[in-house]
């Protein structure tokens, strides 16, 4: 069977049959989710330099949204 390593601590783990995987055990999922839930994951984003007209836009559609639930 393949073996992975676990993104979180590297332990080599079997891939088939892990209900965790690509984890190696629950805890490392479970740490994961909360760094992911901390925010300590981030992913480059470049700042959107938007017109004045655009973000008026932007605000009548999201107004126009919460208006219909």
């Amino acid at each position: 069977m393949p073996k992975v390593k676990c993104p979180r601590c590297r332990k080599e783990t079997e891939y088939s049959g892990n209900e965790f995987r690509p984890f190696c055990s629950e805890r490392c999922k479970l740490i994961d989710f909360g760094e992911w839930a901390d925010g300590n994951y981030r992913l480059p984003a470049q700042s959107a330099n938007l017109s004045d007209e655009e973000l008026e836009e932007i605000i009548k559609e999201s107004e126009k949204r919460e208006s219909v639930e």
